[in-house]
């Protein structure tokens, strides 16, 4: 073969290698209002950065009509490319190409991406959109993932891994997204599921539709399976885009900083006009958050799961930090098993890779009943406090109405591993309630009264005045400094930058053992 021939015959393969499974097979995809692999990654990356690896990797199986059926990529593509200038390697797996089902060429090209992610210390991102296993293939199927499933928990707080569902993700496929960090959605493209409506409805004879069995809104709101919930490929992809610039590529960067607009010395006095003044009327701890941290800065996480806790990532004069926020307007911001789980994994996200952590403390205590003791609140509520315990990056906490009980010692306690405590001087903290307290402490003296209502008020204000006022907490260096509601924003700054060069030495071991 001439020269001529041999750069011809490379030409015919590049057109259809980049052709994927053909115009037909891209069409319908478009009409199912999903871009295709490449579409999805050069959005996703800065303009021409992207260089992509193991581009004419082929699936070597020939069973089952396999033969006729080879593809060059073998139905995804990996690389690396730039998002804002930080360089992310990436896999995106091609519906149009054999449903991009994972076979062994498949799921070697994944696993290299990864492991190249890892050795550069760089995020990773898997946009997933595929049918599953490549069933013609059988066990070489199954080894990919265990393949994949092995290289996120190597990678798992080394480096950011991100999982962004755009097609169907079901059966052994979704092991792997569960494992990364943080999983996007969008709303009637995005599924994920261990088992289809059909079998579910063969086993169970439970009848429900894909959507609502594992879609966006189940998994974002009531599985806590998926972070981020959008309307359109496009805004999520801008989504990932936009979270990247909270992380730091790996486990040994500081968290990033960036020129802030918002002054420092920016006083909040509306703080107090946002607290009611009944102790126990709810509002929304969110408006706290955006009033606190640099101007539209706040980045939600799992904002429709357990909304009785709000985490997500802020700037706090340009720097990165990560809001552990009790929010009253839900369950009275009581702590539950979802909550718990929910703090937990976004504080250990926040450990691995050096964000500090900023606690905004409204809380009465853990939820009670008997179905949170049954479904194992105490195991799971257990996991807030290994997490904080465990992280050794900056810890702020700062208790704006309410701090009882062992909800105290979660998000507050420097006991438990918080480096600066601060209260408003209007705070109460406590092992309860003063109601409850005085019913206790005050049980015979109130009952013995000649009025005993005005007896109990009595005792209830005593209490609050000589236990739960913060003063009395702070005599005891529990709180490191009671605060004016106006200057909160300056001194979480303060703070913060007072501790951020904090190191912490554990012993050595292999692992903890969380409680799970």
């Amino acid at each position: 073969m001439g020269n001529k021939e041999a750069l011809q015959k490379f030409k015919d393969m590049r057109s259809k290698m980049l052709a994927g499974g053909g115009e037909a097979r891209i069409a319908a995809q478009h009409e199912k209002g999903k871009l295709t692999a490449r579409e999805r990654i050069n959005l996703l990356f800065d303009e021409g950065s992207f260089i992509e690896d193991g581009t004419y990797m082929t699936g070597r199986a020939d069973k089952f009509g396999l033969d006729k059926n080879k593809f060059l990529g073998d139905g995804v593509v990996t690389g690396c490319g730039k998002v804002d200038g930080k360089q992310v390697f990436v896999s995106s797996q091609d519906f149009t190409v054999l449903g991009g089902s994972l076979g062994e060429m498949h799921a070697d090209r994944i696993a290299n991406a990864q492991a190249l992610a890892l050795k550069n210390g760089t995020p990773f991102i898997q946009v997933n959109d595929s049918g599953g296993a490549r069933i013609q293939e059988g066990i070489l199927a199954l080894g990919g993932y265990g393949k994949l499933f092995r290289n996120n928990t190597i990678s798992s707080g080394v480096i950011p891994q991100l999982s962004v569902i755009l097609g169907p993700c079901a059966g052994g496929a979704v092991y792997s997204p569960a494992i990364t960090d943080f999983i996007f959605m969008v709303d009637g493209i995005s599924n994920m599921y261990i088992t289809g409506p059909e079998v579910i409805k063969s086993v169970t004879g439970e009848e429900i539709s894909q959507e609502a069995l594992g879609g966006a809104a189940a998994h974002c709101g009531t599985s806590g399976v998926a972070h981020f919930r959008f309307p359109t490929e496009e805004a999520c992809i801008e989504g990932v885009r936009k979270l990247l610039r909270y992380l730091p590529a790996n486990n040994m960067e500081p968290s990033p900083v960036e020129p802030c607009t918002d002054p420092v010395d920016r006083e909040t006095p509306e703080l107090m006009d946002i607290l009611p003044d009944n102790i126990n009327q709810g509002y929304d701890m969110k408006e706290f958050i955006n009033s606190i941290f640099d101007a539209d800065s706040f980045m939600e996480v799992q904002a429709d799961f357990a909304k009785n806790v709000v985490v997500g990532f802020a700037k706090l004069n340009g720097r990165t930090v990560g809001v552990f926020a009790n929010n009253p307007k839900f369950f009275a911001a009581s702590l539950d098993i979802n909550s718990s789980d929910k703090g937990a994994r976004f504080i250990r996200f926040c450990d691995s890779f050096n964000i500090p952590i900023v606690s905004l403390v409204d809380v009465p205590g853990f939820l009670p009943g008997v179905e949170q003791e049954h479904g194992g609140i105490i195991r799971h509520g257990a996991k807030i406090l290994y997490a904080i315990a465990e992280a050794t990056v900056p810890k702020i906490a700062l208790i704006v109405r309410k701090s009882y009980g062992g909800a105290f010692i979660a998000m507050s306690a420097k006991q438990l591993g918080y480096d600066r405590t601060l209260a408003f001087p209007t705070s109460q903290i406590a092992v309860m309630g003063a109601a409850g307290a005085a019913n206790i402490i005050f049980r015979k003296d109130i009952k013995a009264a000649a009025d005993p209502a005005a007896k109990r008020a009595e005792k209830i204000a005593e209490f609050e005045a000589e236990v739960m006022n913060p003063f009395v907490a702070a005599g005891y260096g529990y709180v490191d400094d009671v605060i004016d509601p106006k200057y909160a924003r300056v001194e979480l700054i303060r703070s913060v930058e007072m501790h951020i060069t904090k190191r912490e030495d554990r012993p050595a071991k292999k692992h903890g053992n969380i409680p799970l």
